[in-house]
């Protein structure tokens, strides 16, 4: 079937959306809402689709066009559900359960009538990583449910009325009911209004004199002082007192200004930086019982080493590359013989950190840092030779990101997530060795294929190419204790050590052929081309997608909510 997505941006439902559509065997066109209702009209009636869905559409359709074509809308909310900020509510009201409508375009807004419905549990995490999981997986397996309906053509949509279906008109939650007490709201109250916008739209508050959005939130279980008070800083994050504890926040966005009418989000303690604040400094690894918060830890069962990592929209700036590179060179001081990169929700890794980049004095000069700080942490994966190593994807990874999980000998991917292996869509030829490891598992051709096409690749259709070695089809919630099964599972294989003997060999063998540095000198040869060239086209793009201006062309050059390459939501 030909259908058309028409998107307010090609965030990480609208790439899944794509992804799994084609998998299908359907032909899928992308236009942007942005570009107006115009170019909508135009890609409807130059490519003729035979269903239009919108994927993720903060404006309405154009009237002409749902009149004269049948257009699905799908919204994050249960049938009856009415509104803008469907998710905020539900993390707000902390739903248990919610759930994804397929409906069809109509003039009123949510109230057309329903093709597909999907509820899910919801999770206690932030509205970005609820959304890029369960709502996706819900999302999909509603989408794909209305297009076969549809397509058989046999199918009567529902109405949005009658005893069965309750319908609630949620208005936009604004920042006033957003806002947080510090003197009187409890540190679970402040931590539900943190989620509840932690990537868009933020809560606006003040620190230190300044306006700024505070994204991302997470308990702290021993620091402790005045309420509203700023204890400490932790890896970029800022720690902040509440009237009965204390909660971590990540990143800070400053509130627009005539000095800077489009800032974007950052490292908390970068944007009030000069800081007076102690340094809290953890331990890679931790007792269970502690409740605080830390982007990368690494604990061991048995003869499994993990080395977990979380960093917000799974952007790696230098920092936090060097500070993986020394956790993974930590784990590799530990006897274990597998070792398993990752294995958290959400997102694995997007690559460098196009946010820090863009905030540095010269963009250039961090880019280049940026980039060679990657390439040490991927090459000292792909030096490893004693063990097995896994990525563990339990979620979205793009470009250098893609390169670091094929890096290691296996790579094992929840079925909900969607990987960009490619680099140009923001305008860079790419490094992270992978000239030398996407070639490896897929062969020259199709690696030239998915650098050159540069669009997204479902978990299932990784894994058909190669890129993935086993699917991981458990929810997001259930992902890290079905990684922990299966690499429990690994160590007893009786070819284990045969396998890492073989690898040895193998890495001997590549080495006599082409060296690793040889693949990194090349790659770098292009890249400091293109970071220190002021006119290459990575320096606008990169302003464009941080600052989230929109881009030119029909497919986006990046997506506002899943990096093609680096940067954050």
């Amino acid at each position: 079937m030909d259908i058309l997505l028409v998107a307010s941006a090609f965030n990480s439902l609208s790439q899944r959306v794509h992804a799994e559509l084609s998998d299908h065997g359907h032909r899928v066109d992308v236009v942007l809402a942005p570009h107006g209702a115009e170019a909508i009209r135009t890609a409807a009636r130059e490519r003729r689709p035979e269903l239009i869905i919108a994927p993720m559409l903060k404006t309405a359709l154009p009237e002409d066009v749902w009149r004269e074509h049948t257009c699905l809308i799908v919204h994050p909310g249960p049938p009856g559900d009415r509104g803008p900020s469907s998710l905020d509510w539900a993390i707000a009201e902390e739903a248990a359960y919610w759930g994804v409508t397929v409906l069809q375009a109509e003039a009123a807004m949510d109230a057309g009538d329903v093709w597909a419905a999907v509820p899910f549990e919801a999770a206690p995490v932030g509205k970005s990583d609820l959304y890029r999981n369960e709502v996706s997986d819900a999302a999909v397996a509603a989408v794909l449910v209305a297009v076969q309906r549809y397509a058989d053509g046999s199918f009567k949509p529902q109405p949005q009325s009658g005893p069965s279906i309750r319908v609630v008109w949620r208005d936009v939650l604004r920042q006033e009911q957003r806002r947080i007490d510090w003197e009187r709201d409890s540190t679970e109250t402040v931590l539900r209004q943190l989620r509840g916008a932690d990537s868009q739209p933020g809560v606006l508050d003040e620190l230190l004199g300044r306006e700024v959005f505070l994204h991302g939130g997470h308990p702290e279980d021993q620091l402790r002082g005045r309420p509203g008070e700023l204890l400490a800083t932790r890896a970029g994050a800022v720690c902040r007192a509440t009237r009965d504890g204390a909660v971590w926040i990540p990143e800070l966005r400053p509130r627009k200004s005539s000095g800077d009418p489009a800032p974007f989000k950052r490292p908390a303690a970068s944007v009030l930086a000069p800081l007076s604040l102690p340094e809290a400094p953890l331990p890679l690894e931790l007792p269970a019982q502690r409740r605080t918060w830390s982007d990368i830890r690494y604990r061991q069962r048995g003869d499994v080493g993990f080395v977990m990592f979380s960093f917000p929209g799974g952007a790696m700036s230098t920092d936090q590359c060097r500070r993986l590179l020394a956790a993974y060179r930590y784990a590799l001081t530990r006897p274990t013989s597998v070792l398993v990169l990752g294995g958290a929700r959400d997102f694995f890794s997007n690559g460098i950190h196009l946010n820090v980049i863009e905030a540095a004095p010269d963009a250039a000069a961090e880019s280049w840092t940026n980039l060679n700080a990657m390439n040490d942490l991927v090459e000292a994966v792909l030096r490893t030779t004693d063990r097995l190593v896994v990525a563990a994807l339990g979620g979205n990874a793009a470009a250098g990101g893609v390169m670091l999980a094929l890096a290691t000998d296996e790579v094992w991917c929840r079925t909900g997530a969607v990987l960009n292996p490619h680099y140009r869509r923001m305008g860079l030829y790419g490094s992270e060795f992978w000239t030398y490891s996407l070639p490896r598992r897929v062969g020259a051709r199709t690696a030239e294929r998915l650098t050159t096409e540069a669009l997204p690749v479902s978990a299932a259709g990784a894994a058909a190419l190669g890129l993935v070695d086993r699917l991981v089809p458990v929810p997001a919630r259930e992902f890290t204790a079905e990684v922990d099964r299966m690499a429990a599972a690994l160590t007893e294989a009786p070819d284990l050590g045969r396998r890492i003997a073989a690898k040895a060999a193998a890495r001997e063998r590549d080495e006599a052929v082409r060296p690793l540095a040889e693949y990194r000198r090349a790659e770098l040869v292009r890249m400091h081309e293109i970071f220190f060239d002021p006119r290459a086209p990575y320096h606008a793009l990169r302003s464009a997608f941080v600052r989230k201006v929109p881009s030119g062309s029909a497919r986006p050059l990046a997506p506002a909510d899943a990096p093609l390459t680096g940067g954050t939501r």
